[in-house]
């Protein structure tokens, strides 16, 4: 099945904008999770999208692009505005097609599927002569998911979560209506790894030496018989076969002694929830591109969550995709200002009370990581930094070893709490590796 998704708007076009949102931004955010959430987790699909990033490009472009690659169905995201008092969701097909078309036969699915979990009022099944419906050769549907001037509707869009359900509930729409199947196995990680040393400066040249040749790596320091390594891996992969290609290009590179490593959910190195503690995958370059293509004017913090989680023996990856979450991308749009350098929410509760405030972004991170230390670990806490949790004495000290059990903890009632985070940096790792993958390194999903 061959997906053209296109998230509408972009570049100088900002499409509907309301309570601090602008369409492009959030039709593309949901874009980009429903393709991959198709491409990790079902067979035999392929996505092209009008646009991966905030650039113009026309209607006519974006019709004519999918006509010539044969797509299967088009499907155009898109977001409304009108006076502030105008709700709820609806969708179109071309109003020249009957109701027991093809077409209106899969839009049917896909509504029943998205205003099944979206929250949002039901405007209802509607036709329109909009060009991407009517020049596209094959069939296709245009979804407005909620109105941004409308404070209700708005307050689910700006959430983060939602818009992850959302973009799953477009993917379910069409798993039904073009019967897609689930892949057997998406629970195991393949990691590149290209050399383990005892002295961080040699591992320091390794990947200074892959990146000359193109090859994106980084450093994971571990602790094997009581001695401290670092281990240079050089990408993660749900695909063995991807895993693989990546291995060729690294042993070509002169690394003979790479090898593969994998590890799957649920085994003892990766509890069912995965553990607080744990190395890092994604590079601070990586973790930075995958804010900034969201929020471009989001601070680079990437370094600060890999070099303090690493001292802390906390995933910093998967901290800093926590840190998106609590402040939608650094965007900042709760309770919480950018000013106080707060990415964890730390002590805010909303009603106006904003929480914690740090003196600099990096004392901020630090906190961050003080905190899951706190609620992974009953161990006192490692004196190289000083205290700068404010609320580290007050959490229930190793409550929360991994990630889902932060659960209606970090917070309230936060019954998905941990698996949002995941969901996010799982979207982060994609991405990231996708984002290899424009630069010509054939790595994949």
């Amino acid at each position: 099945m061959k997906l053209y998704l296109d998230p509408g708007h972009g570049g100088t076009d900002p499409g509907a904008q309301g309570n601090g949102m602008l369409e492009k931004d959030i039709v593309l955010d949901i874009a980009r999770q429903i393709r991959s959430i198709l491409t990790d987790n079902y067979e035999e699909v392929e996505v092209r999208m009008s646009r991966t990033t905030d650039v113009s490009k026309s209607l006519d472009q974006r019709t004519t692009e999918a006509n010539a690659w044969g797509a299967d169905y088009y499907l155009s995201i898109h977001c409304n505005a009108f006076n502030g008092s105008a709700k709820g969701y609806e969708d179109y097909i071309y109003s020249g097609l009957s109701e027991s078309s093809s077409t209106a036969r899969y839009r049917d699915i896909m509504h029943e599927e998205i205003t099944e979990v979206n929250q949002l009022k039901d405007r209802g099944r509607k036709k329109a002569n909009f060009h991407v419906l009517r020049e596209s050769s094959m069939s296709a549907l245009l979804t407005e998911n909620g109105f941004l001037d409308n404070e209700q509707d708005a307050r689910l869009i700006s959430d983060p979560a939602w818009r992850q359900r959302i973009a799953q509930a477009h993917v379910n729409g069409l798993a039904r209506a073009f019967d897609l199947q689930k892949k057997q196995d998406t629970s195991t990680l393949y990691k590149v790894i290209a050399g383990s040393f005892q002295s961080r400066e040699n591992a320091e040249q390794r990947t200074a030496d892959l990146q000359l040749q193109g090859i994106e790596s980084f450093i994971v320091p571990f602790t094997t018989s009581g001695a401290q390594w670092y281990r240079v891996q050089a990408g993660a992969f749900s695909s063995r076969r991807n895993a693989e290609i990546r291995l060729e290009q690294v042993k070509n590179a002169g690394v003979e002694d790479a090898f593969l490593y994998s590890m799957g959910t649920g085994t003892e190195e990766e509890p069912e929830g995965y553990s607080i503690f744990g190395a890092t995958y994604l590079s601070p370059e990586l973790m930075d591109q995958y804010a900034l293509e969201i929020n471009p004017a989001a601070p680079e913090l990437g370094g600060h969550y890999l070099e303090i989680g690493e001292y802390y023996g906390i995933r910093g990856d998967i901290a800093f995709a926590q840190a998106m979450h609590e402040t939608d991308f650094f965007q900042f749009t709760g309770t919480v200002q950018p000013e106080q350098n707060n990415f964890a929410g730390i002590g805010a509760t909303g009603n106006n009370n904003p929480g914690a405030s740090f003196d600099s972004p990096r004392e901020g991170v630090l906190a961050h990581i003080q905190h899951l230390y706190a609620y992974a670990s009953n161990e006192p806490l490692p004196d190289r930094f000083p205290l700068t949790d404010p609320r580290f004495d007050l959490v229930d000290r190793g409550s929360a070893p991994s990630w889902v059990k932060l659960n209606g903890k970090w917070a309230v009632p936060g019954d998905n709490y941990g698996e949002s985070i995941l969901d996010l940096y799982g979207r982060m790792l994609d991405e990231s590796i996708r984002k290899l993958q424009q630069m010509g390194e054939n790595v994949g999903e």
